[in-house]
């Protein structure tokens, strides 16, 4: 970025939270969303449920200011912030439902992240930090060291300091870490742990910008279909492959490992146990983000679900005719626009912009509509019916029902939940096999969705198996393949 005047000046006009730290309501903006976005962890909320938090908020500063102060609905509010000039939230609609949602954008917790770097910081640490830059160092030069000697020596390098150091532990030297290193140590990771946070939102911004990219390009696609899929196929791999999407999948793989979160659980549970940590009376939520993380993460991992599975819907010829015919009527009006702009500065012309098809009712006449026909009844005889099957037919199957014992999975989960953070549904089973089939597993499902917090892990699949008796007493083994759900411990 270059930090000359036209660059700065042109920010200043258009960076949506340059714009929003300038604007007279940025007080309210920046404390409402932080209160309920940034505070419990929430991606997205619906339109009704955020009126009603705004108007709450705006009747408490009204008490406290004056009647008049903030004059307008909240939303109006609302959608003035949301609007393309603002660009503060974004409101969008979830495929099938007609209920707004917002979410805050990535510039506005970008505003958030800048005032909190302006609070007054008891000491500003600088020894954890540049162990931290020693440390991306080290890291980036092993990783990209070819020579296989030079890594072995690096190697017996840092053994010999690991032995070096046992040694000193037996011989009773224990160099223990002052209070100093600990608070600016755990200042350190509080910033990081909530700046990973604030980068979800990036990360989803950006691969919406990919996804828009390649609909303009699937839009005005003038080739063949077999061309066109061979376009989106290797648009769809661009995205997994690019530096974000690669970045994501390796950080999303790297905190699903169950022993990374039993270390990550274990670790905070000893340092936010420490007095010196505790007399900081750091935020509650540090003792489960790596669940906030878990989610903000899961939230992206079906976004970026969401557009490959609308970015395969463009194989679809009609959708891809209805996208055709929307982008030549924009691309007629954008002609229009251009042609009259200079007689904007003077006077409008008195001819039609443009010219679109007015909708009109479509009337159904009495007459119009045919006779009432009485249906022929049906008459239905089972004689001859039961007269062919007397014989072989099992009456008793009639009345068998299965009937799934929900208290029973529920205990099975809380039971596997006291011992360990998470489990998923496959280990589950092999802990306590299916004894009902299908409508036990199905149970399972359920419980994941309504009783327990829960996880769905689109890029790993689990197999389950059961067995059923048949009529003459053999078994036989059933198979299924699902996506891997993991029930999460709630704190």
């Amino acid at each position: 970025m270059k930090f000359d005047f036209a660059t700065l000046n042109g920010m200043r006009q258009h960076n949506p939270a340059w714009r929003l730290l300038c604007s007279d309501h940025a007080p309210l903006i920046l404390s409402f969303l932080h209160q309920v976005f940034v505070r419990p962890n929430v991606r997205n909320l619906e339109a009704e449920s955020m009126a009603e938090a705004l108007e709450d908020t705006l009747y408490a500063i009204r008490q406290h200011l004056d009647d008049t102060a903030f004059p307008r609905t909240a939303r109006e509010y609302l959608e003035e912030w949301a609007s393309p000039d603002k660009g503060w939230l974004r409101k969008f609609y979830q495929p099938g439902k007609d209920t707004a949602l917002f979410d805050m954008t990535p510039t506005t917790e970008k505003a958030l992240s800048w005032l909190e770097q302006l609070a007054d910081r008891s000491f500003v640490g600088t020894e954890s930090r540049l162990r931290t830059l020693f440390d991306l160092l080290r890291q980036m030069n092993e990783g990209t060291q070819s020579d296989p000697d030079q890594r072995l020596a690096d190697l017996l390098q840092r053994r010999a300091d690991i032995d070096a150091e046992i040694a000193r532990i037996q011989n009773g030297d224990l160099a223990l870490m002052d209070d100093t290193g600990i608070k600016e140590r755990f200042a350190q990771f509080t910033r990081m742990a909530r700046d990973l946070l604030a980068d979800f939102r990036e990360v989803e911004h950006n691969f919406r910008r990919l996804d828009r990219a390649v609909r303009e390009r699937v839009a005005l696609w003038d080739g063949t279909k077999g061309a066109l899929l061979d376009e989106i196929l290797t648009q769809h791999d661009l995205i997994n492959e690019s530096d974000q999407g690669r970045s994501f999948q390796a950080f999303w793989n790297f905190l699903m490992s169950n022993s990374r979160q039993e270390e990550l659980s274990q670790q905070l549970e000893h340092i936010l146990s420490l007095p010196v940590i505790a007399a900081m009376q750091p935020d509650p939520r540090l003792r489960r983000i790596h669940y906030d993380w878990l989610e903000a993460g899961d939230h992206t991992q079906r976004v970026v679900a969401q557009l490959s599975h609308r970015l395969r819907q463009f194989l679809d010829t009609q959708n891809r005719q209805e996208t055709r015919r929307i982008m030549e009527i924009l691309h007629n009006i954008e002609t229009h626009a251009f042609a009259l702009r200079p007689y904007l500065a003077d006077s409008l012309p008195h001819e039609a912009l443009i010219e679109l098809d007015a909708m009109a009712a479509t009337p159904d006449l009495v007459m119009e509509r045919p006779l009432y026909a009485p249906p022929h009844p049906t008459v239905l005889s089972l004689e001859p019916m039961l007269e062919e099957i007397a014989d072989d037919a099992d009456p008793t199957a009639l009345y068998e029902q299965i009937v799934v014992d929900k208290l029973r999975l529920t205990e099975n989960i809380q039971q596997a939940l006291a011992e360990a953070p998470q489990i998923s549904l496959a280990a589950l089973l092999r802990r306590h096999p299916l004894e009902q089939g299908l409508s036990e597993l199905v149970a399972y499902l359920q419980l994941s969705s309504e009783r327990f917090e829960s996880l769905i892990d689109e890029k790993t699949n689990d197999h389950v198996s059961w067995d059923i008796m048949t009529a003459d007493g053999s078994s036989i083994t059933r198979h299924a393949t699902l996506q891997r759900v993991i029930f999460v411990r709630s704190v």
